[in-house]
């Protein structure tokens, strides 16, 4: 572009529109993916910041539940379909969600995976399936020119309603997951993270690995994903999330087409609640290592704790902000124990881990422990500074709109409203929650949620601890 100009919306729109016409004339198959990717990213450079996101929802005759956003100009759309499936379903059979969500592209009807691919393929679209802690969800961007829509939105409700559960599909994507599982064992950070989730959890559902382990994923099925599938994959369990340039109707018939040939189903019950610690405890793993790996906490909030923005910010100034952190400043700058350090709260549907986390030479492991819990004691016990809170929130609210500045960002924040029935003015709301926060608020938030003296510690990497 030359100095000077800035294309609107229109100009965008008119400009992809003329070149998809060219590219249906004069691309075939597999090259249609590239030009079309390019567009897109053509796209994403020009359009500018949202403003503001207005949220529709409804539900669908079955009952599933639509979250819609309609952004005018970009012909183009992102949607997701989310289950309440993810590996806290697991039961017994660990790695059972993250198995089921990865064959569904593998054949679905009369498709099998290479022709499923070539379909995407050939209209530019992207897709993928996916299993979590808390939710299974299957995504897919496309292009809204109606050939091209129609195209993608037929092969996702394929893959959504007719999942085939091949026999030798499934010995092969059985194969890959324990490929993958052997090669954890080989990685301290994968391992200090398994040890660090059963130690919270014991017993609950979130206690172990997305991914499953060795001997459960041994003896998995092809008839187990199936029973998964035909309980978790149900109409009523459903979240339909559509992000783009579609009018309302269309994006109404969209959700129902999605939906209209899974069975109603029911909703599964709520997860068991989580026990706190009543007193610290260590676990140390063996591995032959150059540097120890620590992870330190306790199960701290789920996302619709209603003292989330107090923490949020309180982490922001303990260890989520990277550089500017009272543990990046203590640790690395001013004793130089590890080269990065950080904590963080994962809010799920029900409390997941406040962790510290950092990478020390094994001979300043002991060291580098006591410092990160001095700093964690003093920050909880006396809170910020009226400086570092100021500083915090202009951080935070200053680059918030930069996190849903696409559509694919922006599905991703509808999602997570969606399935965790938050506000529908979340994201609008979000500058507001942040400009409440005090140094009272915070300092009062850390002290109910985070206990030092029931945190605790996993450590990975030679000797004891």
């Amino acid at each position: 572009m030359r100095s000077g100009w800035y294309a609107t919306r229109s100009d965008v729109k008119a400009l992809l529109r003329d070149c998809l016409k060219s590219i249906k004339t004069h691309v075939k198959g597999k090259y249609m993916r590239v030009y079309c990717c390019g567009l897109m990213l053509l796209l994403w450079v020009c359009q500018p910041l949202w403003a503001a996101a207005k949220i529709d929802h409804w539900q669908t005759k079955q009952g599933g539940r639509v979250y819609f956003v309609k952004t005018d100009g970009l012909p183009m759309v992102d949607i997701r379909v989310i289950f309440d499936a993810g590996s806290a379903r697991d039961g017994g059979q660990f790695g059972l969600s993250a198995l089921t969500a990865g064959m569904l592209d593998a054949g679905a009807g009369t498709w099998n995976a290479d022709t499923i691919a070539e379909r995407f393929e050939s209209v530019g679209a992207e897709f993928s399936a996916a299993s979590a802690m808390d939710n299974a969800t299957l995504s897919l961007r496309t292009l809204t020119e109606k050939p091209l829509f129609d195209k993608s939105l037929e092969t996702m409700r394929a893959i959504l309603t007719q999942p085939r559960f091949a026999e030798a599909d499934f010995q092969r994507e059985k194969q890959r997951t324990l490929a993958a599982l052997r090669q954890q064992e080989e990685s301290p950070s994968d391992l200090a993270g398994i040890a660090f989730y059963q130690k919270l959890y014991g017993q609950h559902p979130y206690a172990h690995p997305e991914l499953g382990t060795l001997a459960a994923v041994a003896a998995l099925t092809a008839q187990d994903l199936t029973r998964f599938y035909q309980q978790f994959y149900v109409a009523a369990n459903a979240l339909v999330v559509i992000v783009g340039d579609l009018p309302r109707q269309q994006a109404e018939q969209t959700a129902e087409a999605l939906l209209a040939d899974l069975p109603v189903g029911q909703k599964p019950t709520a997860l068991p609640e989580v026990v706190l610690p009543t007193q610290s405890g260590t676990l140390h793993v063996p591995f032959p290592s150059t540097q120890t790996h620590i992870l330190v906490g306790m199960p701290g909030i789920s996302r619709k704790d209603p003292h989330y923005f107090d923490l949020y910010v309180g982490n922001h100034i303990l260890g989520g902000s990277g550089l500017v952190s009272k543990l990046f400043h203590e640790i690395r700058e001013q004793r130089g124990l590890a080269y990065s350090v950080s904590s963080a709260f994962v809010p799920l549907r029900k409390p997941g881990p406040f962790v510290l986390s950092l990478q020390t030479r094994n001979d300043q492991t002991g060291q580098a422990l006591s410092v990160l819990r001095q700093v964690l004691v003093d920050f909880v016990s006396q809170g910020p500074s009226e400086a570092q809170l100021l500083a915090a929130k202009k951080n935070i609210t200053g680059g918030f709109a930069m996190r849903f500045d696409t559509n694919k960002e922006l599905a991703n924040y509808a999602g997570m409203i969606g399935f965790y029935d938050l506000p529908l003015d979340y994201l609008d709301r979000f500058k507001d929650n942040i400009d409440r926060v005090t140094v009272r608020s915070v300092t009062e938030a850390l002290r109910r949620t985070v206990n030092p003296d029931v945190l605790q510690t996993v450590t990975v990497g030679p000797g004891g601890k």
